[in-house]
């Protein structure tokens, strides 16, 4: 995601707007992880049992938070996601930075890819992959809220 040109995919105008590159960066992010966490029940990609692989997603702004070998749901338990770290990591970033999102669930990489006979979900590759519209689709509301 980082290594597009965000200011060249968000206009000239925003540069003109005190934070609207800075509101549009962030938004769009927060987009692209909440595209990610949508289960397949709600239109998204993402199979939801009991939530734990939901619940394991992870932000950073220095390395890729890593999938835990030993980090299994408990039978019989459900779990919440807490976006908190989430949103703390993207409300600190500046535009430039590079933040990773990361699922640490012992399946995660099963899930994305499939394995065992069971088919890709690419939840996170599909939301990446729909950055540029994201960008574009916040730009877009930003300047309504503006009236530009």
């Amino acid at each position: 995601m980082a290594t597009l040109s965000f200011s060249a995919a968000v206009a000239q105008w925003a540069d003109k707007v005190e934070g609207a590159v800075e509101a549009v960066f962030k938004e769009s992010v927060q987009e692209v992880v909440e595209e990610m966490q949508t289960p397949v029940g709600q239109g998204g990609r993402m199979r939801v049992d009991t939530g734990f692989l939901r619940a394991s997603l992870l932000a950073s702004s220095t390395s890729m938070p890593a999938i835990k070998a030993s980090s299994k749901p408990v039978e019989g338990s459900a779990y919440t996601p807490n976006f908190s770290q989430v949103e703390a990591v993207i409300a600190g970033s500046d535009i430039g930075d590079t933040l990773y999102f990361g699922y640490t669930a012992s399946y995660a990489g099963h899930r994305e890819y499939g394995s065992n006979g069971q088919p890709a979900d690419g939840f996170v590759r599909m939301a990446a992959q729909n950055w540029p519209i994201i960008v574009d689709r916040k730009a877009a509301e930003f300047r309504a809220r503006l009236g530009l």
